[in-house]
């Protein structure tokens, strides 16, 4: 009977391995150096300040090296004097954090393809966040803004948690940030645009790859995560601050935002969003990022629907 155990446990591991390098083999990887393979496939680590990007400051996006997934942007990037990049933030879903086989440090991987790209830290104290990621440079490529195909979206459909975590689950999105939208007061606090009478808004910017998705989509996906026929707020979050908007970057955006609210309509809804012309955009405290990515959870005011 032990023999027998002891087979079906190396079998289910072999059919695993086996569909793990199946899965690779469907997948375009670049091809890599020794010296890249070393580190990305053998979980190696680069020499401190030989990399390329230890003290690279310029506007852009890091990627993974061996199949261009997005990783990192430059904003969260800062100086630990450590010899390797480090960033106090990843790109919502790209990094996967595994226990390292020293038992005690935390090994961070592209979630994409499994490439290793260093380790994460916490209770350290270099930012605010109290984050480290420790990444080698040359487990990544870096993309300077000029050449970053990216785009912006802006939305607000009541509590921006709730907006936010749909987004972020989204394929072809890179990263949200959660904010103020409005002229009236400057630089406004959670507090302020809480009393209702700031006439600001809390949204969402959504910067995607319209490569793997287009305007379009975000906004259909708007339109299903939360109650566009709501004058009044979302929910039981009822207030100025809390209604439903699309504030457009250009005509196109403000076309397809017509475009869909007409087939809405079309369809018996009364649609209550309102579409405006972006004006300034405040990101709001790091307490409200990536909330239920901190805090678990999912959101209590914000349901998909299916609209179209």
């Amino acid at each position: 009977m032990k023999t027998i155990f002891i087979f079906l446990l190396m079998f289910v591991f072999a059919v695993s391995i086996f569909a793990e390098w199946k899965k690779e083999q469907g997948m375009k990887y670049n091809k890599l150096t020794k010296e890249e393979e070393q580190v990305i496939i053998n979980k190696g680590t680069e020499e401190p300040f030989s990399g390329k990007y230890a003290n690279n400051k310029e506007k852009g996006m890091y990627t993974c090296k061996r199949c261009d997934a997005p990783l990192f942007r430059s904003d969260d990037k800062f100086d630990s004097f450590c010899g390797w990049p480090s960033f106090d933030d990843e790109i919502t879903g790209a990094v996967k954090r595994v226990p390292d086989a020293d038992g005690m440090r935390t090994e961070i991987l592209c979630a994409n393809c499994g490439a290793h790209l260093g380790h994460v830290f916490e209770g350290e104290g270099f930012t605010a966040k109290n984050i480290r990621h420790c990444v080698n440079s040359i487990s990544m490529n870096f993309i300077p803004a000029d050449n970053a195909k990216t785009e912006k979206a802006y939305f607000a459909g009541g509590c921006f948690w709730g907006v936010e975590y749909y987004f972020q689950n989204k394929d072809g999105v890179l990263s949200t940030t959660v904010g103020y939208m409005g002229d009236y007061v400057k630089k406004p606090t959670y507090e302020q645009v809480c009393s209702g009478k700031t006439g600001l808004v809390e949204s969402i910017e959504v910067e995607y790859d319209p490569e793997k998705i287009n305007y379009e989509e975000l906004a259909k996906l708007f339109f299903e995560i939360h109650d566009p026929t709501q004058e009044d707020g979302q929910g039981n979050d009822i207030g100025e601050q809390y209604l439903s908007m699309m504030f457009f970057i250009d005509s196109g955006q403000k076309r397809i935002a017509e475009k869909l609210i007409k087939i809405l309509e079309s369809k018996g809804y009364k649609i209550a969003t309102k579409i405006e012309k972006k004006s300034n955009f405040w990101e709001a405290e790091d307490y409200h990022q990536d909330y239920y990515i901190k805090n678990g959870g999912t959101p209590y005011c914000h349901v998909y629907t299916k609209r179209f």
